[in-house]
Order: structure tokens, then C-alpha cells, then sequence
């Protein structure tokens, strides 16, 4: 689907965090020098997030950084890369894929250092605002002059103070382009500080020599340099602030990482620090307090908040034996856990990296900006030289000719094309976590919007995945009764079906009674004395061991055994002899939201399909109740991936839905693979997209993320080129002077990265 290289299985993965990029072509001369890196599988560099994510085989980090400074930059390597919390075990909290060894510390910084440098750097309106105002002030004297024109007065400066203005903006504050732009030329490429360093020097330049040979009285154009650096200045800085709300939803989820946990050993409760938690460490979770990693509640009951990991807005009771996930806010109760998962393990970091991933991998479309991007700065530097030579040719006017070609150069600067996709993905990405969708990459992201299909996974996607009670059957005795004497059984079993009789009798508030010498009859049911009488409670097998006549609730267990639910016969032998007193059927019951996830996809011109490997009743039962009028029934693991490739065929896009491992070669044959947080880690890595609660209304929501996220994709790379498309010509044609191309150029960077963080409004459907 895009023209990624294939990189193999246990190659090391490394990300380096890059200073000093400025536009799209930056990013094309960065990836080209990291392929040439001996032992470099694949490189990809994002604009937006400012890292390079590397494959490679037996490549030290130094290698790395070496190429990326040669190239012009500043690097080092992710900080979390080389870090693990001191508890943890190797195998649960180390990224496997990157080799620490190779890790030369003369590159790197410690954890904490290089963490601080790098909030201080990525994003930060803060860093970038005081050269914009000082730029600002020495700049608004230079503007004098129009000011006057307005109201009939002559403003002009001085030609000596123009100059003492617009010397300290042109060689300071503009240090960075010239040093950025001598870096990319001897690196034999351009970018958009080497057209702003030319630009306003050219014009700074003419004014200088303007002064020295006519003196005060001649045309000075300081001013033009001078607005054009504020002008880039601001919009860098506007550029950082929009950046750091596009962000937005990975901060949120990173505070939610605390700092330390109360751990109960040898029956003493003490505070230590989050890196010295131990998987099998007993905790405890005090109300208000989040939970600290992820465990299984081993005493106490509560509510947890869990809005900001899975995007449900209503509280989550949490009993013995359900699961916690680090990060959660504990309400009410005291809860007792056993760690289950730390450090890297724990769904909290699972969640970020996955995030953090999609934002750093690039959209298939962005490769073709790349592509167009590598050419754009030595063309745009052709495009001025030309301007310059004809105007100066055909006109005589060398100043206005040279002036003409500065706003060539200043309007062409390609920051919008290297900010239209990044920003939109990273957009996209956080307000899909934020409402509970977890996007591991941004091709997922972008075909989903293409999606015609959607195949479901039954079991425990549109069901709940376990069974319950469907119907009882009282035959001599009442519908209650029969519920009373089967939880009475099945009160102290662990059968699946056995809690099902249990929790279905304490949500009517019908309390068991004690019996006696209960046992399992394997393969069968059980039994248990009370009183005077032996009850039984098991399947047909059961009752023809036992002689026992079924013909009195033969219709309704036929009924539900052809819609393919399981059932059970309770009999009682007493003085009057042995008989069937009722039947009771189990089923896996349709989830709430189901049919309306259903209702959702066919509005957005979505086909819902269903695959299953239970038998055709079961199948047509859930595929009627939900409303999938296609389904596919005994459909074996194996062959589920085939039949997903028969819809690719059919339909074009198909999307995966589903939980178990035995969907994971259906998942990754779809275009799309989705999957549910509730299911196994083999589903979940397979898929590329996992939906953190089990509601099938996420998948309608997830297409519909995508294709907003697409459309502004599409938006921002339209007004990207527009702005150079219709710009150029102007500023070629002298239509343009370098201080409104300046405001333009900077004016397209910022409407891009604008435009994207407008995805943050988006809601569910009610």
C-alpha cells in the first residue's frame, strides 16, 4: 500500500529526536543521508513530531547521530529508549528491538536531563516568543514611514538608524538561518532557511550599499528584510503553540504515569517509587488515588474512573477478581491489587507508545510530499535567479528586480507541505484515543476511511463473549423455583455456566439455600442432596444416564439447540420418584450497542458482514438480532483469512473486527484490522487500530475519525500548494513585495497546522 522498504523481524529500532529541522525538504535531505548509514534498513522523519524512527541491523547509535549532524542537525536518542524502571524484570519493561549497547553515551543525555530538554524544545510557544518580540520592536520604527503616509507626514528615518535597527534583527536573531542554511548547502541541498538567509540578505544587502553610495537620501528597503524575519519568527512561534495542542491528548495520558505506590509486604503498608514495584507486588489503592500499574483486584470493591484510558465517561465498578490498568482514578473504596504488568507492559505505556508511534510514522500521502519536496528548494532558487535576470534585463531596474526576487524566495518557503499531513495525523491520533480508539499507525488511519466493509468477529465482539441465561423453562414447578434449586447447585462452581445460574439469581434477588454432598458428574452436570430429595442439573446426556423422561421440555430445549444455545434439564429424585421439573438455556447474549453499531456503518454507506465459527442458528440469531443480513457460519480460523481476501475482492477496503486469536490472520489480511481491548494481545498487536472499551459503536466512530483526518489532509496540502501555486507567479510578476510574501508564507504554515487542530472538536454520535 505504500512504498515503505520491508524491514525484517528482530532488526533495532531506534528513535532519534532531530533539532533543527524547518520544512519538508529538511525531511527528504534527512531520510536520504540515513539510508546511505551502512546497515540503515528503512529511516522515516516526521516534520511535525521532529523524530527520525530507524531500523537497522548491528548500526551503533553514534553512526546515527554522526550522519544526522553531517546532514545539518542536531540529534540525540529518545530518552526512554535507553531508560526502564529498576524493578521490572528484562523481558517486560526493555524494548526488545533496541540494542543499549550500541548506545553511545557521548550521544545521549540523562533521562531527566534531556527529558527537560526536550519539553523545553518540541513545542514550546515559550522558547520561541522572545525573539519575536524583540524582532517586533526593532522592527515597528522601520514601519514608520507608512504610518505617516496615511496622514500626509514624512516618518522616514534616518538612513543611519535604519540601519542600527535592522543590523541587530538581520545577524542575530537571523543567526539560526544562516547557520541552518550553510549547514544544508554543504550538505548539497536547501531548505527554507537557506531562501530566508538569502532573501533578507539580498535585501538587506542592496539597502546597505544603497546608503553607502547615495547616503541618506537614497531608497532603503531595511525594512523589507526586517518585517520578513519578524513575519517567519511569528509564524514559527504561532507554529509551536498550535503544535502543543495537537499534542494535547498524549500529554493528558503521560500525567496519568505516577511517581510512587503504596506496597503491603509482610503486612506492612510503605510508600516506594513506582521503578521499584514488582510483578506478583501485593498494593494498595487508596480513594482519589490513581492506580499505579496493572493488577487484578484481590480485595475491596470501588468505581474507577477510566474516561482518560478508554473514553467511558461513567465509572467502572471494580470487584474481586476484575482487572485494574494503571492510570485509572480509584473513587470510593479502599482496593487491594496483585501487579500484573509494569513499566512497559502496563496498557498506560502500551497506549502512549502506540500513539506515540502513529504521530511519528508517516501516511502513505505524505511520501509523495516528500517526494515533491526534495526538488522544491533548488527549483524555487532557479525560479528567483531567472525572476532576477529578466526583470533586471527587460526593465533596467536591477533594485526592483532584486527585490522581486527576494519575494520569490520568501513566499516559496515549503513549511506547509512538511506540516499539512504530520499535523492532521497527530490531530487525528489524539482525539481518537481521547474518546477510547487506539490508532497504532497512520496508514491504518488513513484507509479506514475508504472502508466499504466491516466483518465481525461473533463471539465476544457482538456478544459478550460469555454465556448467560437466556430462558427458564419451569415444567412442575415455577420459572423461580427452578432458578433457586439450580443456583443452590451451582453456587460454589467455577463452570462458566454455573455463574451464569448464580448471577442471573442474584440480579432477581433469589438467595440460595444450602445443600449438601454436591459433586460434579464430569462431562454430565451435578448433583446435591437437600432435605429429603437429590437434585440433578446437567445436559441430555445427564438424563438418559439416568432413565429420566424429557419429552415434557423436549420443544423448548429443540428451540433453542437449533439457534444454537446450550441446555440444561434440572431434575429432582425424591419418594415420589425421579422427573424432569425444568430447563434452563444458555446463550451468549448480544451486546446493547451492537445493533446500533450496525445502524451506524449502513448510515455511513458502510456493509456490515458477520463471520462466525458457531453453527447457522447461532449465527442467524445474532445476525437477526443485530441486523446483518450477511453473515458466514462455521467458518474455520484457518479459513477466515481467505474469506476476508474473497471481500477485499468483492468490495474493495475491508475492515476486521475481532478479539481472539484465532481472528489474528483475518485481522492482518484485512485492510483494516480492529480490535478489542477485551480480547487477547495476539488480536490486539496484529490489528492496527484497538478499541479500549468493548463497544462496536467505536468502529462506525473510527471510520469516521479517518475520513475527517483524510479530508484535512487533503485541505491542508490544497491550500499548501495554493499558496505557492498562485504566490509564486505573483512575486515572479513584481505583484508581490517581500514584506506581503513574508506574511503569506507564514500565514500558510500556521492555517495548515490551524486547520488540523480543529479535528480536537469532533464527538462521538449520541
Amino acid at each position: 500500500m505504500n512504498d515503505t522498504r520491508i524491514v525484517p523481524k528482530n532488526t533495532d529500532e531506534y528513535t532519534l529526536l532531530i533539532e533543527g529541522m524547518t520544512c519538508a525538504s529538511c525531511v527528504s535531505r534527512l531520510e536520504r543521508v540515513l539510508h546511505k548509514v551502512p546497515g540503515v534498513l528503512d529511516a522515516s522523519v516526521n516534520l511535525a513530531t521532529e523524530k527520525a524512527r530507524i531500523h537497522a541491523l548491528g548500526v551503533p547509535v553514534s553512526a546515527l547521530i554522526t550522519a544526522v549532524k553531517k546532514a545539518g542537525f542536531d540529534a540525540q536518542l529518545e530518552p526512554t529508549m535507553l531508560t526502564a524502571p529498576v524493578g521490572s524484570s528484562a523481558g517486560s519493561v526493555t524494548d526488545s528491538s533496541v540494542d543499549t549497547s550500541k548506545a553511545d553515551s557521548s550521544f545521549t543525555a540523562s533521562p531527566s536531563t534531556s527529558e527537560g530538554a526536550r519539553r523545553g524544545r518540541r513545542y514550546s510557544s515559550a522558547s520561541s516568543l522572545w525573539p519575536v518580540v524583540v524582532s517586533a520592536s526593532l522592527t515597528a520604527p522601520l514601519l514608520l514611514p507608512m504610518l505617516g503616509m496615511l496622514f500626509g507626514r514624512d516618518l522616514m528615518l534616518p538612513g543611519w538608524l535604519q540601519f542600527a535597527l535592522a543590523t541587530p534583527i538581520q545577524f542575530w536573531l537571523v543567526g539560526r538561518f544562516y547557520r541552518a542554511g550553510w549547514r544544508a548547502l554543504r550538505a548539497g541541498s536547501g531548505n527554507m532557511d537557506l531562501l530566508v538567509a538569502i532573501g533578507t540578505s539580498a535585501a538587506y544587502g542592496l539597502s546597505v550599499y544603497l546608503l553607502l553610495r547615495h547616503s541618506s537620501h537614497a531608497q532603503l528597503y531595511f525594512e523589507s528584510s526586517a518585517v520578513v524575519i519578524t513575519l517567519v519568527l511569528l509564524g514559527k512561534w504561532l507554529e509551536a503553540r498550535a503544535k502543543q495542542q495537537t499534542i494535547a491528548a498524549l500529554q493528558a495520558l503521560s500525567v496519568l504515569r505516577v511517581s510512587e505506590a503504596i506496597v503491603r509486604r509482610n503486612g506492612v503498608d510503605q510508600k516506594v517509587p513506582i521503578e521499584k514495584v514488582q510483578l506478583g507486588d501485593t498494593l494498595v489503592v487508596r480513594p482519589g488515588d490513581r492506580v499505579p500499574v496493572d493488577g487484578i483486584v484481590i480485595e475491596g470493591d470501588s468505581h474507577l474512573d477510566e474516561s482518560l484510558l478508554t473514553g467511558e465517561s461513567l465509572p467502572i465498578p471494580k470487584q474481586i477478581g476484575d482487572r485494574l490498568t494503571g492510570g485509572a482514578i480509584n473513587q470510593e473504596g479502599v482496593l487491594i491489587m496483585r501487579v500484573t504488568a509494569i513499566g512497559r507492559d502496563t496498557m498506560l505505556s502500551h497506549i502512549i507508545r502506540s500513539v506515540e508511534d502513529a504521530q511519528a510514522t508517516k501516511a502513505p500521502i505524505q511520501r509523495i510530499v516528500d517526494k515533491v519536496s526534495a526538488v522544491f528548494v533548488p527549483v524555487v532558487l532557479l525560479a528567483s535567479v531567472i525572476t532576477l535576470l529578466l526583470w533586471g534585463w527587460l526593465s533596467g531596474d536591477w533594485q526592483q528586480a532584486l527585490l522581486n526576487a527576494v519575494a520569490v524566495q520568501v513566499i516559496a518557503c515549503p513549511c506547509a507541505l512538511g506540516l499539512a499531513t504530520p499535523t492532521a495525523i497527530m490531530a487525528g491520533t489524539g482525539v481518537a484515543s481521547r474518546h477510547g480508539i487506539l490508532i497504532k499507525d497512520a496508514e491504518a488511519l488513513e484507509t479506514a476511511h475508504a472502508i466499504r466493509v466491516v466483518a465481525f468477529d461473533k463471539t465476544g465482539t457482538l456478544t459478550e463473549g460469555r454465556p448467560s441465561v437466556v430462558q427458564i423453562k419451569g415444567i412442575t414447578i415455577s420459572d423461580h423455583d427452578v432458578l433457586q434449586l439450580a443456583a443452590s447447585l451451582q453456587q460454589h462452581s467455577d463452570h462458566p455456566l454455573a455463574k451464569a445460574v448464580v448471577q442471573n439469581a442474584a440480579e432477581q434477588s433469589i438467595a440460595p439455600y444450602a445443600v449438601s454432598n454436591a459433586h460434579a458428574l464430569p462431562g454430565r452436570g451435578i448433583q446435591a442432596n437437600s432435605d429429603d430429595k437429590t437434585i440433578y442439573l446437567g445436559n441430555t446426556r445427564l438424563m438418559a444416564d439416568l432413565a429420566i423422561d424429557t419429552s415434557l421440555g423436549q420443544p423448548f430445549a429443540t428451540e433453542h439447540e437449533a439457534a444454537g444455545r446450550t441446555v440444561s434439564w434440572l431434575a429432582v429424585h425424591d419418594a415420589a420418584g425421579t422427573r424432569v421439573v425444568g430447563v434452563l438455556a444458555f446463550g451468549d447474549v448480544v451486546k446493547q450497542s451492537a445493533r446500533a453499531a450496525i445502524e451506524r456503518l449502513q448510515v455511513l454507506g458502510v456493509n456490515a458482514v458477520m463471520i462466525t465459527g458457531d453453527n447457522e442458528g447461532a449465527a442467524r440469531a445474532v445476525a437477526q438480532a443485530v441486523g446483518i443480513t450477511e453473515f458466514y457460519s462455521q467458518v474455520l480460523p484457518g479459513d477466515k483469512a481467505s474469506l476476508i481476501t474473497r471481500l477485499k475482492q468483492a468490495h474493495g477496503t475491508v475492515a476486521m473486527v475481532g478479539d481472539g486469536i484465532n481472528d489474528a490472520p483475518a485481522l492482518a489480511a484485512a485492510d483494516v484490522g480492529i480490535a478489542m481491548s477485551s480480547g487477547t494481545d495476539v488480536a490486539m498487536h496484529t490489528a492496527g487500530v484497538t478499541l479500549m472499551r468493548a463497544d462496536p459503536t467505536l468502529v462506525a466512530d473510527a471510520i469516521v475519525i479517518s475520513q475527517r483526518t483524510t479530508t484535512k489532509i487533503r485541505q491542508n496540502l490544497f491550500w499548501a500548494f495554493v499558496y505557492n501555486l498562485v504566490g509564486l507567479p505573483l512575486a515572479a510578476l513584481g505583484l508581490l513585495n517581500p514584506m506581503i510574501a513574508g506574511g503569506a508564507m507564514a500565514l500558510s504554515s500556521v492555517s495548515v497546522v490551524t486547520n488540523a487542530i480543529l479535528l480536537k472538536r469532533w464527538r462521538p454520535a449520541a
